[in-house]
């Protein structure tokens, strides 16, 4: 009796998966974050809110009302499995936090609520294998990240050694320094803004801009991205290889069953010859 309700209660765990994992309920749930992305953006304006504020609200109370509920059909059907999903964990997380009292000290909750829009990246196959393939990288990146922060630091002392004391805003201590270098890595007005006025006192101090913009910018950043890209590539590659394998044992098995049937045939064959 025990093992009947144990099946029937599989069973029907299995039936509400079934259901919340349909294709159109997803597609339909993908609707309902898109839509309620929109409506968080609409709730930043006074113009809007003052106009149709309440109506923005329910609509809102009502899309969280249904992410809700998929959440908890979800952890009924898989029971504490869901729990051992990332992705599941983490769709959780960002509907617990709608749910939270958006008190004075926890108004930043409030702000959070655009988090959900995040659950697109569950909900997107291709965005998914494009997270999983940054997370699969991060090995990798933290060596060029540690080779960055090398050259930061070595770049920051004989700036600020250099310029420091003539130009204290920009190479004054060690943490301006390094601000400085960061905004000449990204490009952003590194020549008017900073290059050109130190080179008015230091004459020769395109030597250093122009080697740490070689080294930290063209170098060291496409070597960042270089990694990314060869992650990307290796987990598309991995899965194409695993589909290739997984296609030879079915083929395997149907031939290993064709031999069999070949056999049968045969004996078959012999038996009505005999007699």
């Amino acid at each position: 009796m025990h093992i009947e309700h144990r099946i029937a209660k599989t069973l029907w765990q299995q039936k509400i998966e079934d259901f919340v994992e349909n294709p159109i309920i997803q597609h339909a749930i993908v609707v309902l974050i898109i839509l309620n992305a929109a409506l968080l953006g609409l709730e930043t304006s006074a113009e809007v809110m003052q106009a149709y504020g309440t109506e923005l609200v329910l609509i809102d109370h009502l899309i969280l009302g249904i992410f809700i509920l998929e959440i908890a059909l979800l952890i009924i059907a898989r029971g504490t499995d869901f729990f051992k999903d990332p992705w599941s964990v983490f769709d959780f997380v960002v509907i617990a936090i709608a749910l939270v009292p958006a008190t004075e000290s926890l108004s930043v909750l409030r702000a959070l609520r655009v988090l959900r829009v995040l659950r697109l990246i569950n909900k997107v196959e291709s965005m998914r294998k494009v997270v999983g393939g940054l997370l699969s990288c991060l090995p990798s990146l933290a060596s060029v990240v540690s080779l960055i922060l090398i050259i930061f630091y070595v770049s920051a002392v004989i700036a600020t050694n250099l310029f420091g004391q003539a130009f204290p805003e920009l190479f004054g201590s060690m943490g301006n320094t390094a601000f400085t270098l960061f905004q000449v890595m990204t490009l952003e007005s590194w020549s008017d803004g900073i290059a050109r006025p130190v080179m008015e006192k230091f004459p020769y101090a395109w030597i250093f801009f122009i080697f740490f913009i070689l080294i930290a910018t063209f170098v060291i950043v496409n070597l960042f991205i270089a990694v990314i890209v060869d992650s990307l590539n290796s987990g598309a590659s991995d899965k194409d290889a695993q589909v290739t394998i997984d296609q030879s044992h079915a083929l395997q098995s149907e031939l290993l069953a064709m031999r069999q049937e070949l056999r049968e045939l045969k004996a078959l064959v012999l038996d009505q010859s005999k007699r």
